[in-house]
């Protein structure tokens, strides 16, 4: 007997698709962490040719290769591919600097700011109105950053850098929209790095300790090797997601990414968080309520909105 999933079966395994994902990209620090001694660079090095192994095997296991091939003959896919490429290499890199060089807190800064940053681009970039509140929302950001700069007297690059990085990567994928699945973009997006990765471990060779691979036993062998599965599961389980809830959904549950890598930083890792840092941190999370509570009153004004259309 032929079974319909229900909109709120749907709904449900969308939510544990979104918050599945945003688990494991919480525990990243951790993962990267077990990778030592290797360094950032062969690290991302692995990571990208990994993942690309680990996206054509997807591609041959779940049949997509027409798929793929169709975006393959449309320059203008490719071209978008190859700019989200670059800019998801750019994220990588610095958030295995940052978690490798004791700046966990810093990186999870990122990604708490990364929701405003998105709005700033829908607004810049996309022409798109906002409210009064998320206005709000983004001033407050804007104080904290301000705030970390000026009284705890460090600019924070790897968090800006990291959202504005993913910011632009996601405002990418919203262009290509549908044209181009989650398992085929990434496939060219690892694609387009290969030379990248290539020469970085050509230069990791030529330092005195040497590429790491092969070097620490076959546990840390399994360990480099995962990171393609590492890097391609959480963006596929996150593509699952979108189809299957609203952006509103998704807004308020990207933050466990970012608290999870702050408890990290501060209660496993134990680093330094001053007054000063406490301050920016605590403004950064007042602008996220402020944020949240707004994407809760549009929803509840857009449900009364269809409920009344329907009457």
């Amino acid at each position: 007997m032929n079974t319909v999933t229900s909109p709120r079966s749907g709904q449900t395994s969308g939510v544990a698709y979104g918050v599945a994902a945003y688990l494991l990209w919480g525990i990243f620090p951790l993962y990267f962490l077990l990778l030592a001694p290797t360094g950032p660079w062969e690290v991302v090095a692995w990571r990208v040719l990994f993942s690309l192994a680990f996206c054509l095997l997807l591609l041959t296991v779940t049949r997509g290769w027409q798929a793929f091939g169709v975006i393959v003959r449309q320059p203008r896919l490719l071209g978008w591919t190859a700019l989200a490429g670059v800019l998801i290499y750019v994220n990588w890199q610095v958030f295995v600097i940052g978690t490798l060089t004791g700046n966990v807190v810093e990186t999870s800064l990122g990604y708490f700011i990364n929701p405003i940053t998105t709005v700033l681009l829908g607004v810049f970039v996309l022409k798109e109105r906002i409210r009064g509140l998320q206005w709000t929302a983004i001033a407050i950001a804007a104080v904290a950053v301000v705030v970390i700069v000026v009284a705890y007297g460090s600019f924070p690059w790897i968090a800006l850098t990291l959202t504005a990085t993913f910011g632009v990567y996601g405002l990418i994928k919203k262009q290509i929209g549908p044209a181009v699945d989650a398992v085929s973009g990434l496939t060219l997006e690892s694609f387009w790095l290969i030379p990248i990765a290539v020469v970085q471990l050509v230069i990791v060779a030529t330092t005195p300790a040497g590429i790491s691979m092969g070097a620490n036993g076959p546990w840390h062998v399994v360990l480099l090797l995962f990171a393609g599965v590492a890097t391609a599961v959480p963006l596929l389980l996150f593509a699952a997601s979108t189809r299957r809830v609203n952006l509103t959904v998704i807004g308020m549950i990207q933050f466990i990414t970012p608290v999870m890598q702050f408890l990290i930083g501060v209660v496993v890792l134990g680093e330094p968080m001053p007054a000063e840092r406490w301050i920016g941190f605590i403004l950064v999370w007042f602008a996220i309520v402020v944020f949240v509570i707004d994407l809760l009153t549009a929803g509840r004004r857009g449900r009364r909105t269809a409920q009344a259309e329907l009457v």
